[in-house]
């Protein structure tokens, strides 16, 4: 059975052009080391891109898309599945549930949601499964100094930090998977 690999990422289309390449990157990785991609379903910015890469190189791909984004963000068409719930938060369980890993890309609000979310999850012992941020072009260094902040001062431990894989390369991701 193919081993599942949930991406959260941004949805916006504002983005510098390279991140959606390098999306698109990552997609077409996910594709051709045999992984199925789980993902949040929408058609735009770093979302789409990942899930149109994997697509167009023989990958498949499910989208979980909220009834609550109707009308504010498309859902993908054309997905290898595609599962519609009613919120938000069931849209992360239905995710979480369906996926062996998580990649996380650079994001929005929703993306810092879904990233604490898992990792707090694995804190708690809910999972074990791997969680991986990809640092492109430096874009999660003040999240991990705010982190480190968390640790210094005592909010959360230093083997918090062991509960995530943070890269810099963006084959790196697939060892730590």
């Amino acid at each position: 059975m193919k081993k599942s690999v949930c991406v959260f990422c941004g949805a916006s289309n504002n983005v510098s052009g390279d991140y959606i390449e390098e999306a698109r990157k990552v997609g077409k990785l996910i594709a051709d080391k045999g992984y199925h991609m789980v993902f949040g379903a929408g058609d735009c910015g770093l979302m789409g891109a990942t899930a149109n890469a994997a697509l167009e190189n023989e990958g498949t791909v499910t989208g979980v898309f909220p009834r609550v984004l109707d009308g504010l963000e498309r859902e993908h068409i054309g997905l290898t599945e595609l599962i519609t719930v009613d919120d938000m938060h069931t849209r992360k369980m239905t995710m979480f549930n369906k996926s062996d890993a998580f990649i996380i890309l650079p994001g929005g609000f929703g993306t810092m949601d879904e990233t604490f979310e898992v990792i707090t999850w694995k804190q708690l012992h809910t999972h074990d499964k791997p969680i991986v941020l990809y640092n492109y072009k430096g874009y999660w260094d003040n999240w991990i100094k705010l982190t480190e902040q968390f640790m210094d001062l005592g909010f959360a431990g230093q083997k918090t930090r062991r509960l995530y894989d943070i890269v810099d390369n963006i084959e790196d991701i697939f060892t730590k998977l």
